[in-house]
């Protein structure tokens, strides 16, 4: 067992140089494009699961919002795919470090203000001031609105970033625990080993649903801002 219990959790590196960009880049190869005229099942599922996850999400957005949709879908598959990929052994995790959720939230979330300030000017600065707001509390709801308009892509990334940590270092955790109980008591390695089995089902669960929480959240940003 690795003694160190963040050890998983440290960039990769070949002869000296990351190859975390090819563990980004590795999730694409697990969605082929369909070449024939008649897909397999395999890419109709796949489509069917797309197209079904599109309607859904794209379904409180106008014409403007809608023109993200390739984009969203986009950021699904590819944190939904990651997230799982991390959960096979000796695996990197990219989702794990919040330097690279920052890097997806940050961009996705200046990109949906600025729409909302290029084409709803007027609405997105009442969103500083609620209506009826007393003289006195002006300066203070102002500075509040503006710090938790800014912590919002902070939020997001902590989200994902905590989410899935915590699943892995539990994973270890009860993994590490049913070695050392193999040697001392059958009975109990084996029960610790049907929870590490259900917890990993419950992973696998988690991991789909932090990317879609993280899509939707991106969507919710989208639809009030356009």
């Amino acid at each position: 067992m690795n003694e160190n219990l963040f050890a998983s959790f440290i960039a990769p590196t070949m002869m000296g140089l990351p190859i975390v960009t090819l563990i980004i880049m590795f999730p694409s190869l697990l969605f082929p494009t369909p070449k024939r005229l008649i897909s397999n099942r395999t890419i109709s599922i796949q489509q069917w699961l797309i197209q079904l996850t599109s309607k859904q999400m794209m379904a409180i957005h106008n014409q403007k919002g809608q023109t993200w949709s390739l984009m969203l879908m986009s950021l699904i598959m590819f944190i939904g795919s990651t997230n799982i990929l991390g959960l096979l052994p000796h695996s990197f995790t990219p989702t794990t470090q919040l330097s690279m959720n920052l890097g997806m939230a940050i961009p996705l979330w200046s990109a949906t203000v600025f729409t909302g300030f290029r084409y709803k000017t007027k609405t997105s600065l009442a969103h500083f001031l609620p209506q009826g707001t007393p003289a006195l509390l002006i300066p203070m709801l102002v500075i509040i609105e503006t710090i938790s308009l800014f912590i919002q892509p902070v939020a997001l990334a902590v989200r994902l970033t905590a989410n899935i940590t915590a699943g892995h270092l539990l994973i270890h955790l009860i993994g590490g625990a049913t070695l050392a109980l193999l040697n001392i008591n059958t009975m109990t390695a084996f029960i610790t080993f049907t929870i590490l089995i259900l917890l990993t089902i419950l992973e696998f669960a988690v991991a789909l649903i932090q990317a879609y929480v993280f899509t939707l959240l991106v969507s919710l940003y989208l639809h009030d801002n356009t």
